[in-house]
């Protein structure tokens, strides 16, 4: 298999997660509080919000799938300056929104799996941002993987 085959596989994989949280019912397994619906909407949106930001800052070098693009360059300021993937900051937050508001322990079950996915993917990804780029492991060293402010590989 291709790099590039792998690039698009996890990106159907990621699609299978993520319409599987969207669409999969709401239930009754913990009491609904005024906080956790407060929560989960402040991270689904505040989560959007931040994929569309971290999108746009990596103008021509963002692509569809982890794989860097020949002609893109390493980006290590803005949202990029907090946290190596902002995008899946972002996706990672509405993820957590989703299974607050759900109060459904099968969207709990599934979230974390695609927590863990996540987790490996931007792993893969940053195996092809080595191969790429020389000064990678230098910025992976000072700059977060996910939460800001936090040390190094979180």
């Amino acid at each position: 298999m291709t790099t590039s085959q792998k690039g698009w596989g996890f990106v159907i994989a990621q699609a299978v997660f993520l319409i599987g949280l969207i669409l999969l019912p709401g239930r009754s397994d913990w009491p609904s509080t005024t906080v956790l619906s407060l929560a989960g909407s402040v991270l689904f949106w505040g989560g959007l919000g931040l994929v569309v930001v971290a999108s746009l800052g990596l103008g021509r070098s963002l692509t569809p799938t982890p794989v860097p693009v020949a002609s893109g360059k390493l980006t290590t300021s803005g949202l990029y300056g907090l946290v190596r993937h902002p995008i899946y900051t972002g996706v990672l937050s509405i993820v957590v929104g989703i299974i607050l508001r759900s109060r459904s322990i099968v969207v709990l079950a599934v979230g974390v799996i695609t927590i863990i996915f996540f987790y490996v993917k931007s792993s893969w990804e940053e195996d092809q941002l080595r191969d790429r780029y020389p000064d990678y492991d230098d910025y992976a060293g000072r700059t977060p993987r996910f939460i800001p402010f936090t040390k190094r590989g979180t």
